[in-house]
């Protein structure tokens, strides 16, 4: 079993559209990067302009973010760079198809371990964690009903640290492992969206979260998995939808006012808003995406979210900021981010490649100039 691939014989054009689709930007958005017109844009996406200069492939690679030889030799394509060991060890775990635990534990055991690994995951204790996912993937094997939480929170890690095609067979694994169980098959596939957002294949995430919302009664799962859709549906511009699915995650956030979260989706009003702001982000309204940033953070149950969340959004809202020209609000939110969860910073490709620009923007704040040295990278 391989997760969704990108067709390694795809042409240019189709390679920039897939990689502007990931960075979550319109075509109008990147056309006016590059001071071409939008027509441009689309005409070299669907193969109707050649790009014959090199000078215009840099260009773009340099817009998208990617390295020129991603677009034009996707065949070997530069390895993200975590600052992590152990995402090989956890390939090596996910590669045995039909697995026989080597080890079993007691199931209260077993559980305890998952129970932990949630716990690293939502401090982002990302190094850890996957120190331990080899022997935990071991062990779930013999405890089925673990087996499901298991593989998502290895797909969660996975997406974190730039494999989204692992992560991908992870959360798939999670689908399967869930099989009759309609809660459990619902907490999965917020994964297999997640997954499926990172490799910018955001009309099967749509499609594969809003199919899951039918059978998934719990709040938290059902709504979860209508913020998935929501922010897939914006990287499809489909913006009527958004709101359509925003106000029905809204109706069920307003509902689940308990503080029991068995599938650890984090789901509430605060994660609504985030969810606000990332579909505005990714539909080109940045100052709506800030104000919407501005309002989670002032909330009383913003302090609530998990360490990770909390941080992921920061960095989200660092990359707004950034866009608008803010760079000291922009190298606030990277240092806030920071004080919160270091590794989500110093170990995130997407961080790692914000704290570049945010470096190379202009005179940065001591503590981007920092994290600039302790990430490995140079003004």
């Amino acid at each position: 079993m391989t997760g969704p691939a990108p067709e390694r014989d795809e042409p240019v054009g189709r390679r920039v559209a897939r990689w502007r689709a990931r960075r979550r930007m319109t075509q109008q958005m990147l056309a006016d990067r590059l001071g071409k017109s939008k027509s441009w844009v689309d005409k070299v996406e669907r193969g109707v302009r050649g790009l014959d200069r090199y000078s215009v492939v840099q260009d773009i690679a340099e817009v998208l973010r990617v390295d020129p030889a991603v677009l034009l030799h996707p065949r070997t394509p530069p390895a993200p760079v975590t600052g992590i060991d152990g995402i090989d060890a956890v390939r090596a775990a996910l590669a045995h198809y039909h697995h026989r635990p080597t080890r079993i534990l007691p199931a209260d055991e077993v559980q305890r371990q998952v129970a932990y690994a949630w716990l690293s995951y939502q401090h982002a204790h990302y190094a850890p964690l996957l120190r331990a996912l080899p022997a935990l993937l071991d062990a779930a094997h013999a405890t089925p009903g673990l087996l499901v939480p298991t593989y998502r929170i290895t797909a969660c890690v996975l997406i974190k640290l730039g494999e989204p095609d692992l992560a991908w067979l992870a959360a798939h694994r999670a689908v399967t492992a869930a099989t009759g169980d309609p809660v459990c098959v619902g907490a999965a596939t917020i994964s297999v969206a997640q997954a499926l957002r990172a490799l910018g294949r955001d009309r099967l995430a749509l499609t594969a979260a809003l199919a899951a919302t039918g059978t998934a009664a719990h709040n938290g799962v059902r709504g979860t998995l209508l913020l998935q859709a929501a922010m897939a549906a914006a990287a499809c511009a489909k913006r009527r939808r958004v709101e359509d699915l925003l106000d029905h995650a809204t109706a069920l956030a307003d509902r689940n006012t308990g503080n029991d979260d068995p599938h650890h989706t984090a789901f509430g009003p605060s994660a609504v808003l985030l969810a606000r702001f990332l579909t505005a982000l990714h539909l080109g309204d940045t100052d709506h995406a800030v104000h919407h940033h501005e309002q989670t953070i002032r909330r009383d149950d913003w302090p609530r979210l998990p360490a990770e969340h909390r941080a992921a959004h920061l960095i989200d809202a660092a990359r707004a900021y950034l866009d608008l020209g803010e760079l000291s609000a922009a190298a606030r939110s990277l240092a806030d981010a920071d004080t919160i969860a270091p590794a989500e910073v110093r170990c995130r490709p997407a961080a790692r490649t914000l704290i570049a620009e945010i470096a190379h923007s202009g005179p940065a704040a001591t503590h981007v100039a920092r994290l600039a040295t302790l990430v490995g990278l140079t003004r």
